[in-house]
C-alpha cells in the first residue's frame, strides 16, 4: 500500500497553516507537503516539522502572483529573471526544510506564442533549475495540470511531460503524477501509470468530480493502490484534495491502509 503525505495547503484548513503540522501528526501522517511555504519563515516551519516528527517531502517553486492568475513562470520568456529568482528562493527553503523534491509549475502559454517556442523556453528553464538542484541532492519535478481547472496551462498531458523529461535528459528531472489531473484529461490512468512509472518520483491524488477525498467520486482508488503495489512504487502520494466536510471527517478512506490515522479513526483506542 502506498505511503501518504498530507498536503497542508488543502488539508486541515480549519487551522492556521503553522498549526496544521501538529494536526497532521495527530491524524497519523508521517510526512507532509505543501504548495507554497513562502508566507512563513522557514526556520519556524522547520521547528514545526521537528516538534511533530514530520518530514516535508515536497513544495513548489514560487509561481508568480497566484491571486492574479499566475500558475508558474517557466514557459514565459518575459519572466526569465523572475524565474531564476524563484529557483533560488525555493532552494533556500528546501535546503533548510530538508525537502528533496521541488515541483516547477510551467505556467500558461503567453498570448500569441507558438507552442514550440513555449516548449523551448520551458525546457531551457527546467534544465537551468535542475542543474542547481542536482548538486544539492534535490530532484526537480514537473506535473501536468488539467486544462479544465487551469485553462491555457502549458503542460497538460502525461505524454507531453515524458517528452519534456526525455528532452532534458537529466537524472534530476522527474514526473509528478497527479491521478486527479490525469483523470480530468481523459487519460487511461492505469495504462499511463504503467507507461510512466520509471519516471514517476512523486504522486498526488483527489477524486473526481469535485476534487474531494477518495471515495467521493468515480476514480477506482482501491484498484489504483493495488496497481501501485504491483508496479513497486515506493514514493509518496500527496493527499492534495479539498475535504468535502472537514479534514478529519474525510479521513475514513485511509482506514486499513498504511499510515492509517488510528487515533482519529478509532477515538476510543
Amino acid at each position: 500500500m502506498p505511503k501518504f503525505a498530507a498536503n497542508l495547503t488543502l488539508l486541515f484548513t480549519e487551522l492556521p497553516f503553522l498549526d496544521r503540522f501538529a494536526a497532521a501528526r495527530a491524524a497519523g501522517f508521517d510526512a507532509v507537503e505543501c504548495q507554497f511555504p513562502y508566507d512563513h519563515d522557514a526556520t519556524e516551519i522547520r521547528r514545526r516539522l521537528d516538534d511533530n516528527g514530520l518530514r516535508m517531502v515536497l513544495h513548489n517553486l514560487p509561481a508568480g502572483n497566484w491571486a492574479a492568475g499566475d500558475r508558474g513562470l517557466a514557459c514565459d520568456p518575459r519572466r526569465h529573471r523572475e524565474f531564476r529568482d524563484s529557483v533560488s528562493r525555493a532552494l533556500e527553503y528546501a535546503t533548510l526544510l530538508g525537502v528533496q523534491q521541488l515541483h516547477c509549475l510551467a505556467g500558461a502559454v503567453p498570448a500569441g506564442m507558438d507552442l514550440r517556442r513555449a516548449r523551448e523556453i520551458y525546457i531551457f528553464n527546467i534544465d537551468y533549475a535542475a542543474r542547481l538542484c542536482g548538486p544539492r541532492g534535490i530532484r526537480l519535478l514537473i506535473e501536468p495540470l488539467n486544462t479544465i481547472d487551469t485553462p491555457g496551462y502549458f503542460l497538460s498531458r502525461t505524454e507531453q511531460a515524458l517528452d519534456v523529461i526525455a528532452a532534458c535528459d537529466s537524472s534530476h528531472v522527474a514526473l509528478q503524477a497527479d491521478i486527479y489531473h490525469m483523470h480530468m484529461m481523459g487519460e487511461d490512468v492505469p495504462a499511463m501509470l504503467r507507461r510512466a512509472m520509471p519516471h514517476i518520483a512523486h504522486m498526488q491524488l483527489a477524486d473526481a468530480p469535485g476534487r474531494h477525498e477518495p471515495g467521493t467520486g468515480t476514480i477506482d482508488y482501491p484498484g489504483l493502490f493495488a496497481l501501485l503495489d504491483e508496479l513497486g512504487y515506493e514514493g509518496w502520494v500527496g493527499c492534495e484534495y479539498r475535504p468535502r466536510n472537514g479534514t478529519v471527517e474525510g479521513l475514513q478512506w485511509l482506514s486499513g491502509r498504511r499510515h492509517t490515522p488510528s487515533a482519529v479513526l478509532n477515538p476510543a483506542a
